[in-house]
């Protein structure tokens, strides 16, 4: 499991490279000033970067496959940070808004709130989030031994809560690869400190 990307990044840039993915980044990018600093952490082969550079975004991608690393950087032409989401020191970035297409499908419901605090340490204080996150209950495991950690929508708010966000935008889909699995889609901003 822990080596699928690395081993099948070519199939896996072919499989879902050529999605669109206007309909999750507008959002986000609609939320965000001209020139904002754009963070893809789980980022493949660059896909959403790509996206989010030709809107004007300054971009940085993050993923720990090393040919998918490679084949963003030469898709983007945009920095690609070799690294574990799990373990990298993300205070050293300072971003504007996070991109998380799918990037946490694989952890653990248990490790999920730790490695999602560690991610937005890099986030400025007005800084917004994208996260999409599998729909269901539990967790299950694909014909190429991938498991995939489902979210209620529900859970997902409170622990969206528990580290002092809101969502500001909510979508629920149909995968676009048509593997007929639904989607959640969340636009995270900073909850307001409480008035004194």
């Amino acid at each position: 499991m822990t080596d699928y990307y690395q081993k099948n990044y070519r199939l896996y840039h072919e499989k879902t490279f050529a999605v669109d993915p206007s309909a999750f980044l507008e959002p986000l990018a609609e939320r965000l000033i001209a020139g904002a600093t754009v963070l893809d952490v789980g980022c493949g082969s660059g896909r959403d970067l790509l996206w989010m550079k030709n809107k004007g975004f300054y971009v940085i991608g993050l993923d720990r496959a090393s040919g998918l690393v490679k084949i963003a950087r030469q898709n983007t032409g945009c920095e690609v940070i070799e690294g574990d989401f799990a373990t990298y020191d993300f205070s050293v970035i300072s971003a504007d808004a996070i991109m998380l297409i799918g990037a946490l499908v694989h952890v653990p419901h248990d490790r999920f709130s730790d490695i999602f605090k560690n991610i937005i340490q890099s986030l400025t204080d007005f800084g917004k989030i994208l996260i999409t996150l599998k729909e269901g209950i539990g967790a299950r495991t694909d014909e190429v031994g991938r498991i995939f950690y489902l979210w209620q929508d529900q859970k997902a708010r409170v622990l969206f809560d528990s580290h002092g966000y809101r969502v500001c935008d909510f979508s629920r889909s149909s995968s676009k690869t048509g593997s007929g699995e639904i989607w959640l889609g969340y636009v995270l901003g900073k909850k307001a400190p409480p008035a004194h």
